[in-house]
């Protein structure tokens, strides 16, 4: 039996993957770009901060209660990237405590289903709000709300643009393939970034309903507009919620190959696997357990380096017992 001091490489930095596994007292289990996203955060928190300010200072100037409501809209939407822009810096900081048994890598997870939850109020309130407003409709300077709204959808696409994270994003679509083999999904930064295409949404929807507003004096456009945004919004929150609950208790999405792989790799006709444990312990890093029982037994680091071409696995615990 044996468990995890393979090569002794000693580089307590963020896995490179320059060599497969590290000894079990240096797991720094963090995604490959999380100090970046963690700048890239933190300026779209200081772009949000000003642009909901402005909103909020306009709506009450124009008596647009669609901007003002949008302003504290952002509000909470700067506050969900708070949450993200700290779980970035928290898990940094303590990426080398010994407490945290696999390192800090599912902070960001933690961080992300808070953000989603925040999120789905988000759409509720937006939903009650604009319900509210369809029967008791109120006065709109449908002008002067369209110009700021439209500064906000370009602070909004200006944040998106810099919160992009080259495609690994689920804005409503089931990717079950969470391995992505190199890149890991950062949940937390698809939370900051699911906030802001939140925004960029009812920034749009809002200056349809304005303008449509303008033309055609259609008061109801505005708070209908809101509840299809609502709907929206509540919808990627799901995802949110879905994805980043699995990471935290340990599920494995059906279309996560690493067990199979595993299993491929390690077992043949003497060497079998009775118990298999694959669990994600940061983006792009996997923990695996395996219990083999052999006819020949080989040492463990000999099965370790069977396993040293699947990217993903950062952490191996292998134990073997003769047949």
């Amino acid at each position: 039996m044996s468990h995890d001091h393979p090569h002794g490489h000693h580089h307590g930095h963020d896995h490179h993957h320059d060599q497969p596994f590290e000894p079990a007292h240096s797991h720094v289990f963090l995604g490959e770009r999380h100090d970046r996203n963690a700048r890239r955060t933190m300026l779209v928190i200081a772009l949000t901060t000003a642009m909901m300010v402005i909103e909020i200072v306009a709506g009450t100037i124009y008596g647009s209660m669609a901007l003002v409501a949008d302003g504290w809209h952002m509000s909470t939407h700067a506050a969900a990237m708070l949450i993200a822009a700290l779980a970035y810096v928290f898990a940094r900081r303590q990426a080398h405590n010994p407490r945290f048994t696999f390192g800090t890598g599912k902070v960001g997870d933690l961080a992300a289903f808070a953000s989603a939850v925040i999120l789905a109020i988000v759409a509720i309130y937006i939903g009650w709000e604009s319900v509210a407003r369809l029967m008791n409709p109120v006065a709109i300077s449908f002008r002067e709300a369209a110009i700021i709204a439209v500064v906000g959808l370009a602070v909004n696409l200006a944040s998106a643009w810099l919160l992009h994270d080259g495609g690994h994003h689920g804005h409503g679509h089931d990717h079950d393939h969470a391995h992505g083999h190199g890149h890991g999904h950062d949940n937390n930064l698809r939370a900051a970034y699911v906030h802001v295409l939140a925004d960029a949404l009812t920034s749009v929807l809002a200056i349809f309903a304005l303008v449509m507003g303008a033309i055609y004096g259609l008061q109801w456009i505005d708070p209908a507009m809101g509840i299809v945004g609502a709907v929206v919004i509540a919808r990627w929150s799901w995802t949110l919620i879905r994805d980043a609950g699995r990471v935290l208790v340990d599920y494995v999405p059906s279309g996560e190959d690493l067990p199979d792989e595993i299993r491929e790799a390690v077992e043949t006709d003497r060497d079998v696997i009775t118990d298999l444990h694959v669990w994600q312990v940061g983006p792009g890093h996997h923990a695996a357990i395996v219990a083999l029982k052999s006819s020949a037994p080989a040492t463990p680091e000999s099965y370790k380096s069977k396993l040293a071409h699947i990217h993903d696995l950062s952490h191996v615990t292998i134990e073997v017992q003769p047949a």
